[in-house]
C-alpha cells in the first residue's frame, strides 16, 4: 500500500494491513524541516558551547583560579546532558501519543527562549547592553544554569523527533540516506556557530578581558540572531503534515485494534530496556569524540596551546564541512551494508585514535590541531549518519518517539557531559594521557555494545509491525 501524492518509488512505509493514509507533504519538503530544525537546535546548543569555552570562565566565575572556571562553565555544559533524558521523556510522551510534528514545535519553541534569554544575561561583575552595570551575583550562573537546563531539555526532545519524520516518510531501503539529514543538522549548526562567533569576534575584537567590546557585546549576538532561525524553523515545521506510520497508528488505537497508549515511557522501558541500553553504549563512543572535538579542544586550544581564537573558530568551520561530508557518505553506505558495519567501523578507529589525539596537540603545532579536528570529526561522522536511521528502526511505533529518545540522550549523558568535565580535571592536574585513555576505554565500551546489536536496516516500521513472542520486538524482519 503506497501513500497517495508520493512520486513512483517513494512509497512511505505504511502497514498493507490498514487503511492508506493520504499525503501531501514531499519528501523534499520532510527533509529540509528536519534539517532546518535541528540546525536551528543545535546552533543554539553549540553556541552554547562555544561560549562556555570563550567566554563564560570570565564573566560568570570570575572569582576563581583559570582552572576552576573553566571546570564550572563546563559543569554548566553539562547540564543539559542531564536535562536531555527528561525531554526526551516527555517529549517523546507527548509524541506518541499526540504527533511528532507537535512535539517538535515545543522544542523548537522552548530552545528559541531560553537561548535568547542567554543573550540577555548579565554577567557575576558585569551588565548587559547598559542594565545591571554591576552585575547580579551569584544570579548570573544561576539563572545560566536553568537556561542551559530548558536548552537541554528541548534537544533531548528535537533529535529523535527529526529523525522519526524523516524515517517514517522515507522509501523501503532509503531510510539511511532520509535519516541523513537531520543529522546534517548538526554539521550545519556548528559551521554557523563557529562563524557567526569568528564573524563577531572580528568586529568587537579578539580581547579575553572582561571590559572587552567582545567580552560586553560581543559574544551575545549569536545568542540573539537564535530569534530570527526560529521563527523560519516554526513556519517550515507548521507547514508539514504528520508522518504516515504516525497516522495509521494513532488510527489503530482509536479503532481498538490495539490497547489505548498510556505511557510511552513505561511501555518502551518495560518492553525494550535491552534496546535502550544497548543503543546508549554503542552511541557513547561518538558522543564522547564529537563534545571533546568541539567546545573542549575549543577551550584547550585557546587556553592551554595560545592558538588564536579567530584560528580556532576559523577550523571549527572547515572541520563542519569535512563533518558534513562524513556524515552523508557514511548514512547512504549505510543502506547497502547495514547500519552495525558502519558504526563499528567508526567505533574500531575511535578507540585507537583517542590515544593519539593529546600527543599530537600537545606538539603546540596549529597544524596539529587542525589534523586531530578534522580526523576526530570524520571518525564521529562515520558513527552519526547512520544513528539517524538505526534508532527509529529499532522501537515499535506506538513508543518509538520515546525510545529512540531515551537510547540517544543515554549515549549523551555517558559520552557529552561525563567525558568534558573529567578531561577538563585531567588536564588541570597535567594529566592529558589520562584524557585519551579515558576515550579509548569508552570506544571499547561502545564496541561491545556494537557487538551485541543486531541489524536493523532491513526491520520494517509500519504502525503494526511487531510480534509478541517472549518478548515485543521493535520491528518485524521479513
Amino acid at each position: 500500500m503506497t501513500a497517495t501524492n508520493l512520486p513512483a518509488g517513494d512509497s512511505a512505509p505504511l502497514s498493507p494491513n490498514l487503511p492508506p493514509v493520504p499525503q501531501k507533504t514531499s519528501l523534499a519538503k520532510v527533509a529540509a524541516a528536519s534539517s532546518i530544525g535541528t540546525t536551528i537546535e543545535w546552533y543554539d546548543f553549540f553556541i552554547y558551547g562555544t561560549a562556555a569555552a570563550l567566554v563564560f570562565p570570565t564573566l560568570f566565575f570570575p572569582g576563581q583560579d583559570p582552572a576552576a572556571a573553566t571546570l564550572s562553565s563546563f559543569a554548566t555544559f553539562a547540564v543539559a546532558f542531564f536535562a536531555r533524558p527528561v525531554g526526551a521523556g516527555v517529549f517523546g510522551h507527548f509524541g506518541d501519543r499526540i504527533g511528532r510534528k507537535r512535539a517538535l514545535v515545543w522544542t523548537l519553541m522552548i530552545m528559541g527562549v531560553a537561548t535568547v534569554f542567554i543573550g540577555l544575561l548579565p554577567g557575576y561583575e558585569t551588565g548587559a547592553f547598559g542594565a545591571f552595570e554591576n552585575g547580579i551575583g551569584i544570579m548570573a550562573p544561576i539563572l545560566l544554569v536553568a537556561c542551559r537546563f530548558f536548552q537541554g531539555f528541548a534537544v533531548g526532545g528535537e533529535w529523535a523527533g527529526a529523525t522519526l519524520l524523516t524515517a517514517e516518510y522515507a522509501p523501503v531501503g532509503k531510510r539511511g540516506m532520509m535519516g541523513m539529514w537531520p543529522q546534517l543538522g548538526v554539521a550545519f549548526a556548528f559551521f554557523l556557530s563557529s562563524g557567526t562567533f569568528l564573524l563577531f569576534s572580528l568586529i568587537a575584537g579578539d580581547g579575553a578581558d572582561v571590559n572587552s567590546p567582545f567580552m560586553q557585546y560581543g559574544w551575545r549576538i549569536p545568542f540573539l540572531l537564535s530569534a530570527v532561525l526560529v521563527l523560519v524553523g516554526l513556519w517550515i515545521r507548521i507547514s508539514i503534515e504528520e508522518t504516515p506510520v504516525f497516522k495509521q497508528d494513532q488510527a489503530r488505537t482509536e479503532t481498538g485494534a490495539v490497547v489505548k497508549r498510556t505511557l510511552p515511557f513505561a511501555d518502551a522501558v518495560r518492553h525494550q530496556w535491552r534496546e535502550i541500553l544497548i543503543a546508549g553504549g554503542a552511541l557513547t563512543s561518538l558522543f564522547s569524540l564529537f563534545y571533546m572535538g568541539t567546545s573542549f579542544l575549543t577551550n584547550y586550544a585557546t587556553k592551554n596551546l595560545d592558538h588564536s581564537r579567530p584560528f580556532v573558530l576559523g577550523m571549527g568551520m572547515v572541520a563542519a564541512l569535512v563533518f558534513g561530508c562524513a556524515i552523508a557518505v557514511s548514512a547512504m553506505y549505510s543502506d547497502r551494508i547495514g547500519r552495525k558495519k558502519v558504526i563499528g567501523t567508526s567505533v574500531a578507529l575511535a578507540m585507537v585514535w583517542a590515544l593519539f589525539v593529546f600527543p599530537i596537540l600537545d606538539t603546540g603545532s596549529p597544524i596539529a590541531f587542525a589534523v586531530v579536528l578534522l580526523v576526530t570529526l570524520i571518525i564521529f561522522g562515520i558513527a552519526y549518519g547512520p544513528a539517524g536511521a538505526l534508532l527509529p528502526e529499532l522501537f515499535q511505533a506506538r513508543y518509538r518517539y520515546t525510545g529512540a529518545g531515551l537510547g540517544y540522550n543515554l549515549a549523551g549523558i555517558l559520552g557529552g557531559a561525563l567525558p568534558p568535565l573529567a578531561a577538563a580535571a585531567m588536564v588541570a592536574a597535567g594529566n592529558t594521557l589520562g584524557v585519551g585513555i579515558m576515550l579509548s576505554i569508552l570506544s571499547a565500551m561502545s564496541m561491545l555494545c556494537v557487538v551485541a546489536m543486531t541489524e536493523s536496516s532491513k526491520n520494517v516500521m509500519h504502525a503494526d509491525a511487531e510480534i509478541t513472542q517472549d518478548r515485543a520486538l521493535a520491528t518485524e524482519v521479513p
